[in-house]
């Protein structure tokens, strides 16, 4: 089946075809760096990963562009009350993001550029809108983007411009057209920083950031714009306006925009004080059950936080891991009778299940439901009787859970390795150390060689009363801390 995506200016599935084909341009508009970044902005970021990671295991290329505002109001503000300098401010927080998307797998993007790096780009688009005469300047050196001056104002949002402007909260600045024009341009005011311009000293409003930067990297027309929902109005129609008004061309083919996630109900954000930020919620679960969290649900769907949601994420992964373990250890190589053929045709439908769930608008949520089905046979497979093909459907099983899972950014490490570091952190937590664990599994290994049943029988006792599941194969022992 074709692969379709929910486009927010037509509010319809349409089929996805790139302008180019096999290659997809994508821009999603990056953080503005005056804080930690957040599970907001880890709901976006991972959702837009999954889609690039499903573009890539189509063969297809990504040209990826993800900015940073790195100038803004907050920004300033935020550095005065911290008494550092604004682009000191800004580079702390890049690394925050930096840091946070590499723990969650985030594949970095093709392109990351950062506003203060493209004013030129941006004095040059302001210049453009204005001698075709979508933009003026007013008095005291602001340049604002004349929104009557563009036809299709209000398109993406599907809001009409006498509405908007009747419905206007704000003061009417006099020296405005329309109540609706946006800053392009602000001029300097003492003591904040400024560029030199010929438009006067001043520095970009935040609109034009967008629309500069995808054209530098993009071209003037390009596939997929995303971001948050709440991005729609009015980033995303301003940047409509600015970059259709200047080039006359489409700025997108397609809008993607995913949902919030909510605390009791309600949007977190910084500006409400109900946020978390990703280094707090990696302090209580692993990267991985955060991904899986946020993958949960389709990514235009609200997300509801709370403690339970992600420890059922954290079990739910630790499924999984169980299951492809058990697939790992007992998978071989060997011929498939008729009935091995069967069960080999069962895994490849799941395959194909978590296919068509990304194929239709990356449902995440239907493409773990194909995961974890297969993570149920080949549990049910691990645990019957030995046969010719158990080695080789165990295989087969194995592989896909790898694949698909890795698809999704899941199942990357090796399950050994996965259950030590989970166990390695419980037992720390508790008060025994993974060295304690290893040792009493070593001096159990030691009496079952010795034929000492008994012995080996009260430490795997004490290992449980302790929380430590032990799991014997031919490779060796594993284990794992329960609760």
């Amino acid at each position: 089946m074709p692969l379709v995506v929910y486009n927010t200016q037509s509010r319809r599935k349409e089929e996805f075809i790139p302008l180019e084909p096999g290659v997809v341009r994508v821009y999603v508009c990056g953080v503005t760096v005056y804080d930690d970044p957040h599970i907001g902005h880890a709901r976006c970021y991972v959702a837009f990963d999954a889609m690039v990671r499903h573009f890539l295991a189509k063969g297809w290329r990504v040209n990826y562009v993800r900015n940073f505002t790195d100038i803004d109001d907050k920004i300033i503000r935020r550095a005065a009350e911290s008494g550092l300098g604004w682009r000191e401010l800004a580079d702390k927080y890049i690394e925050s993001f930096r840091q946070d998307m590499a723990a969650l797998d985030v594949l970095p993007p093709s392109h990351e550029p950062r506003a203060t790096e493209h004013i030129a780009e941006m004095i040059a688009t302001i210049q453009t809108l204005m001698a075709k005469g979508h933009a003026y300047q007013i008095e005291g050196g602001d340049v604002l983007f004349a929104v009557e001056s563009f036809d299709g104002y209000g398109k993406l949002s599907r809001r009409n411009l006498e509405d908007m402007q009747a419905g206007a909260r704000v003061e009417v600045d006099p020296r405005k057209k329309n109540p609706m024009d946006f800053v392009l341009w602000k001029a300097s005011k003492p003591g904040e920083p400024s560029w030199d311009s010929p438009l006067g000293p001043g520095r970009p409003g935040w609109h034009i950031e967008c629309t500069a930067m995808s054209g530098k990297y993009l071209g003037q027309t390009f596939d997929i714009h995303g971001g948050g929902e709440d991005l729609v109005f009015p980033h995303h129609e301003n940047e409509i306006a600015q970059g259709e008004a200047c080039t006359g061309h489409p700025l997108a083919h397609y809008w993607l925009h995913n949902g919030f996630v909510r605390v009791n109900h309600e949007k977190m954000s910084k500006s409400l004080g109900n946020f978390f930020t990703i280094k707090d919620i990696l302090k209580i679960t692993r990267p991985e059950a955060l991904r899986l969290f946020l993958l949960s649900k389709h990514y235009r769907s609200p997300l509801d936080f709370s403690d339970a949601a992600i420890k059922e994420a954290g079990a739910g992964l630790e499924r999984l891991y169980t299951a492809l373990q058990a697939a790992q250890e007992r998978a071989a190589a060997g011929p498939l009778d008729a009935a091995g053929q069967a069960l080999a045709a069962e895994i490849q439908a799941l395959a194909d299940e978590f296919e068509a769930g990304m194929d239709d608008d990356f449902n995440t949520a239907r493409a773990i439901g194909a995961l974890f089905g297969l993570a149920r046979l080949g549990n049910k497979l691990a645990a019957e009787p030995d046969g010719p093909a158990k080695g080789p459907l165990l295989e087969l099983c194995a592989r896909r859970l790898r694949e698909l899972g890795g698809r999704l950014g899941l199942l990357r490490i090796d399950p050994a390795e996965f259950f030590r570091g989970a166990a390695g952190q419980t037992a720390t937590q508790g008060g025994v150390g993974a060295a304690d664990i290893e040792a009493l599994i070593a001096q159990r290994n030691q009496a079952r060689k010795d034929k000492n049943f008994a012995e080996a029988d009260r430490i795997r006792d004490q290992l449980k009363a302790m929380g430590v599941t032990l799991q014997d194969s031919p490779q060796g022992t594993t284990w794992r801390m329960e609760g």
